[in-house]
């Protein structure tokens, strides 16, 4: 069975983030956080809740030199952090995203070979790190057509290259199958490729369009859920959306759409 996590950032929004985790939990998923330094560590430790993912990092770029050794700082403080809560991965994008979803350092077209080179030797850098620590980071896709505009190696194609081209076991991917429908489409056709590869990590939902709930939109996730179950697929599937109403509706629906 695949374990179940609901991103706090995302729903109860009226309530203190420690009462989000505490809601989280108490409805049987575990938690997931952005940005660890907007939040008081030692208030999320008290609490009950388990906590499955974090940002790794907090600011800094795969592309350039740079951006590059500013990644990797922060995501040795990102470590730290992580140890705090117990939780066992730490995800990264292309670079690092303002308030809005905006790259800090965009990209226009395709990232060159000395980009991807540098991402190469950074990621690996990044994978070491983790395995020295014992958590895993995880290199999320993301969709550059509505939400994340100029972000370097963005599409699930590139981000599973990436990882694979690394081949260490503290990197993964984060599959983020709403970024990959807008993005690519063919869910189910990428989601048994990352996983014949050995390479997922997370695997992140959201329906499209609106990045509410299951459900709500066009993905059939309970046929994405028997495909899971069909792989032997037993990590984590998160749900990082916006509740479309109801907050507590919107767990339920994600708990059913994968409960076979």
């Amino acid at each position: 069975m695949v374990t179940l996590a609901v991103c706090a950032e995302m729903v109860f929004r009226d309530r203190p983030i420690q009462e989000r985790v505490r809601r989280i939990h108490d409805a049987g998923f575990q938690a997931e956080i952005w940005d660890w330094t907007r939040h008081d560590l030692d208030a999320l430790a008290r609490t009950p809740a388990d906590f499955s993912s974090m940002t790794g990092y907090i600011s800094g770029t795969l592309t350039d030199e740079d951006g590059a050794a500013e990644l990797l700082r922060t995501a040795e403080e990102s470590v730290k952090a992580a140890e705090h809560l117990s939780c066992p991965r730490l995800n990264l994008h292309g670079t690092g995203l303002d308030g809005r979803g905006l790259p800090v350092v965009p990209v226009t077209g395709e990232p060159d070979g000395p980009m991807r080179a540098t991402a190469h030797r950074t990621l690996t850098r990044i994978a070491e790190l983790g395995e020295s620590a014992g958590v895993v980071f995880t290199l999320e896709n993301l969709n550059t057509a509505v939400d994340h505009p100029g972000v370097p190696f963005a599409r699930a194609a590139d981000t599973l290259a990436l990882v694979e081209a690394v081949d260490r076991p503290g990197l993964r991917m984060n599959l983020d199958l709403y970024h990959a429908q807008i993005g690519e489409g063919n869910l189910i056709e990428l989601v048994r490729r990352a996983h014949g590869l050995g390479l997922i990590g997370e695997i992140q939902i959201a329906d499209v369009p609106g990045r509410c709930e299951p459900g709500t939109g066009e993905i059939n996730y309970p046929a994405v859920a028997r495909v899971l179950a069909d792989l032997g697929y037993d990590g984590t599937v998160a749900m990082e959306a916006w509740a479309s109403g109801d907050d507590d509706l919107a767990l339920d629906r994600f708990r059913a759409a994968f409960t076979l």
